[in-house]
């Protein structure tokens, strides 16, 4: 009988254990979904700030064909990829002087900021310049470089990185770039 009720009790321990485990993973589920909801939730109402944006243009008759061209006018940026608008030679008077010709814009129909940073070609771990955010929108001019060069061509690379909200890094662009260094 000994043996009977030991086995009764292992068998209901093992029974309290398994029910344990089961409870934990569904609690664990639960807390993933709420998790979920809540990070899709704040997604979606930054969205209808956009969507409500858009809402201030009334459709008629009279205006109909000038909303039209402006609504296929725009570019399609999809989500995850971005364009940028920028000069491919940036022109320096002195090594450590601003460029009048640098230029960075991101594009309005991009889905997110971007920031920048700009390397030599023989030495991508030390940049020469990195840019501050720039918003969708945005540009960046009179672009002064971090380090001072001297006079000459010097070939660059520019590692464009698009950026989340909380400026996490989604993707990274290469682009090859020259800057003239006069005195």
């Amino acid at each position: 009988m000994t043996k009977t009720s030991r086995q009764g009790k292992d068998s209901s321990n093992e029974g309290k254990a398994l029910i344990f485990v089961i409870l934990a993973f569904v609690i664990i589920i639960l807390i993933g979904v709420i998790v979920f909801l809540l990070l899709r939730g704040g997604k979606e109402g930054k969205e209808e700030t956009k969507e409500e944006a858009r809402r201030d243009t009334v459709v008629t008759e009279e205006n109909v064909e000038e909303v039209a061209e402006d609504l296929f006018s725009q570019e399609y940026v999809p989500p995850g990829y971005f364009s940028a608008t920028m000069t491919n030679v940036w022109h320096f008077k002195t090594g450590d002087a601003e460029s009048d010709d640098a230029y960075v814009a991101n594009d309005k129909a991009n889905s997110n900021d971007i920031f920048f940073d700009l390397f030599l070609s023989e030495d991508e771990e030390n940049p020469i310049y990195q840019s501050p955010v720039i918003p969708l929108g945005g540009e960046l001019k009179n672009i002064k470089l971090n380090t001072e060069l001297k006079a000459g061509t010097y070939d660059c690379v520019m590692i464009y990185h698009l950026i989340d909200e909380e400026q996490n890094t989604l993707s990274t662009v290469r682009v090859g770039l020259t800057i003239e260094i006069a005195n």
